[in-house]
């Protein structure tokens, strides 16, 4: 599996993309961690998941707010149960789970599902991302008549 993730990865990153990988980059000791770093086209920022305390690998970002488009996105590994001010969020964890989700508490921000399960193992560029927010805001998220956002 291992070189499969690493052709789709070679397939659509550019060797100066940046990447953000949101967790759990893979269950390796550091010597085969860093092999498989070393292999992939990019700057790979990595985010810390729930499985990576176990690989003996420092990732130190837990979440962070990043802009693409003039988008304000805020990214974690796990999806937030709480949502700070931001366009939408995307996270990875939940494998097959969902491939959006829009909180009752806070309909107006969909939480997009960037991991490589729900997408064709395969990472995700921004403007696929910003094109799946468009889609998402467009179909699901509508202000009603009370100025509420509504899923439709």
């Amino acid at each position: 599996m291992n070189e499969v993730l690493i052709e789709n990865w070679n397939r659509v990153v550019d060797k100066n993309d940046i990447v953000y990988h949101l967790g759990d980059f893979g269950f390796l000791n550091v010597e085969e961690y860093i092999n498989i770093l070393n292999r992939l086209n990019g700057y790979v920022i990595l985010f810390q998941g729930n499985h990576d305390d176990q690989n003996k690998v420092k990732s130190y970002l837990r979440k962070g707010m990043l802009e693409f488009g003039g988008m304000d996105v805020y990214a974690q590994h796990h999806p937030p149960e709480v949502l700070p001010i931001c366009d939408f969020c995307i996270c990875g964890h939940v494998h097959q789970n969902f491939k959006f989700k829009i909180l009752k508490s806070n309909p107006s921000i969909p939480i997009i599902n960037v991991g490589v399960d729900v997408n064709q193992f395969t990472p995700v560029s921004t403007n696929s991302l910003l094109k799946q927010y468009r889609d998402i805001k467009g179909k699901y998220c509508r202000l009603n008549k009370y100025g509420e956002y509504k899923e439709i």
